[in-house]
């Protein structure tokens, strides 16, 4: 996490711009990417993150990919390797964060990802995957609204996958999702590193 006085989920953080590289493996292969202060884990890929991109199943290969809350980028820059035919969209309010993540994907090679913030998706579109590590720190209320804005956003036969550390509250947020009006069904689908991944699906 970022420093705790300058939230990652701020749209102009105040840390001063100091950029760094740090090396990640995305889709089985290393890459140099560049973060910066002011943004979601600055310093590596997040644990939670990496239990994502190991225990999710495949994103769907064509359609349109969604990563909520992409940081800098890795979610988002998993699911265009992963899924060369597809439309990626990365969303997230930070601004410096939208920034490093066009930048990473230059790095990595790929231009099938728009990064962009909440409001210049197009509402028609429906996402056949979303993957997110959501940001928990905003609080329940925040959280809870984010979720109720994209979930229901998912196509007919789209599936969700969220990480959440247990002490955190995945267990209260599956209990929420499939108990809240939504239409959505929740089921935990692995547990590892004190993370839980939830699989979303319409029902």
């Amino acid at each position: 996490m970022s420093e705790p006085t300058d939230h990652y989920f701020s749209a102009e953080p105040a840390a001063p711009d100091e950029r760094r590289p740090v090396t990640v493996r995305l889709a089985g292969r290393d890459h140099v990417l560049t973060t910066a202060r002011g943004v979601y884990s600055p310093d590596r890929l997040d644990p939670g993150t990496a239990v994502l991109l190991d225990r999710a199943p495949d994103p769907s290969p064509t359609g349109d990919l969604l990563d909520l809350g992409c940081g800098w980028g890795p979610i988002a820059l998993t699911l265009a390797l992963r899924s060369p035919a597809a439309r990626v969209w990365g969303v997230d309010v930070n601004r410096r964060a939208l920034d490093l993540a066009r930048a990473n994907a230059v790095a990595v090679g790929v231009d099938t990802v728009r990064f962009v913030e909440p409001d210049d998706v197009p509402g028609d579109i429906r996402f056949a995957t979303l993957w997110s590590n959501p940001p928990i720190h905003v609080g329940k209320a925040a959280l809870h609204a984010l979720l109720e804005r994209w979930l229901p956003r998912l196509a007919d036969d789209g599936v969700a996958h969220l990480v959440v550390q247990k002490h955190l509250g995945s267990d209260s947020l599956q209990r929420w999702l499939n108990e809240h009006d939504l239409g959505l069904a929740c089921t935990r689908i692995a547990s590892a590193k004190a993370f839980r991944v939830l699989e979303v699906r319409r029902r």
